[in-house]
């Protein structure tokens, strides 16, 4: 009632058939005083006796005023119309009501916080487990799959992406990481050193830890660090890219152009890691000689001379030629794992922080994985 003590006159909605498959919904009036009709049951009604509904058009041209109760009667309209697979289109609605609408439609997606339910019993877990599993691997196949058919258009000349993109991925992944690998890979080789030299002193066979140090770092260490650096910094900074263009419907727009996403996004952050962690992993492989180098010569009176002549009467050309190899494909591993999960992501905020940590999961997997494979194949073959 208004302060007259008169009743205020309430928003009315009606329902039209437009057609056999389209309904025609008009809302009108007051819209903060609702109609006390049950809405949503008189929805479920015409839904049920109009089965072959495909889409439902809400006309808000009359409405004089409402708040956020037309909000949440257009909200649950929404929701039922989707699980009878019907569509429904906004037309002359308050500019405040789509954006609104949009924003818990956003908020859909966010998981609860709720703990899961204690009556799930082991069997169906297994099967979850199992899901997962199956949905991941088929998930990760398709990409690699479309990986693999941008890599032949590119040996072919026809993929299409801009050469620019790779020369800015090539000093983002390269000299922009140099700090952070030098730091690293110099600390690995004094605590590589360190290590040696106390259990090869017991033994006065201090001088061989320029030959662990040195083949070490070569083979193994400088590559396999410098992949996992790369992985948290660029492999993390690609899933959050894509994912951050996935919530902005970029991809969208690209696909929409005609662009393939997996050749103008993809591939040239593909092509920079490949590219860039050999000459990486080098010099990194030449930080972790030096800082062995300090401690030989600050703990076990080795002068600089004596330590390099070591190393180098220890290594040879295939030691730094397998560490390059491991490298190459540990590159290649990580642009492949920070890119599937920047696409793979969600539209929301907090699935970009997901697909971001998934990411760096996922390279470092990868590298593990790659390290111990291709460890056991070169000493299958003697390498």
């Amino acid at each position: 009632m208004n302060r007259n003590g008169e009743n205020k006159p309430s928003g009315s909605i009606s329902w039209e058939q437009l057609q056999e498959d389209t309904l025609s919904v008009i809302l009108k009036g007051d819209w903060k005083n609702p109609p006390k009709t049950d809405i949503l049951a008189d929805f479920l009604k015409m839904l049920k006796k109009h089965f072959d509904l495909r889409s439902v058009t809400i006309n808000g041209s009359d409405i004089t005023s409402w708040d956020t109760r037309l909000v949440a009667h257009l909200w649950k309209i929404q929701n039922l119309a989707k699980q009878y697979e019907v569509e429904t289109v906004l037309q002359s609605f308050p500019r405040g009501i789509p954006r609104l609408l949009n924003l818990a439609e956003t908020s859909r997606g966010r998981e609860s916080a709720e703990p899961e339910s204690l009556d799930e019993t082991f069997l169906s877990k297994i099967g979850e487990v199992s899901l997962d599993v199956t949905t991941e691997t088929v998930r990760m196949l398709d990409f690699i799959g479309a990986l693999f058919i941008g890599l032949f258009n590119f040996l072919r000349g026809k993929a299409r992406f801009r050469v620019s993109d790779v020369w800015f991925f090539l000093q983002d992944s390269g000299a922009n990481a140099l700090p952070i690998v030098s730091l690293i890979s110099f600390l690995v080789g004094v605590i590589m050193a360190f290590v040696g030299a106390v259990q090869l002193t017991q033994f006065g066979a201090q001088i061989y830890v320029a030959n662990l140090v040195g083949i070490a770092m070569t083979r193994e260490m400088g590559a396999l660090m410098t992949a996992i650096i790369i992985t948290g910094r660029s492999g993390a900074a690609f899933a959050a890219q894509l994912g951050t263009m996935m919530v902005n419907q970029e991809i969208d727009a690209l696909k929409t152009f005609g662009f393939e996403p997996m050749e103008y996004l993809v591939l040239p952050r593909f092509l920079a890691l490949t590219i860039m962690l050999p000459p990486l992993a080098l010099y990194a492989d030449f930080l972790g000689i030096m800082g062995g180098a300090l401690v030989g010569w600050a703990m076990l009176d080795l002068s600089f001379l004596q330590y390099f002549e070591q190393t180098r009467s220890a290594l040879n050309p295939q030691h730094f030629l397998l560490g390059l190899l491991k490298a190459f494909i540990y590159g290649a591993l990580v642009a492949t794992a920070g890119c599937m999960r920047g696409l793979q992501s969600g539209r929301s905020a907090s699935a970009v922080g997901k697909a971001t940590t998934s990411a760096v999961v996922t390279g470092i997997v990868f590298i593990i994985v790659a390290s111990a494979v291709t460890t056991y194949i070169y000493t299958v073959l003697g390498w």
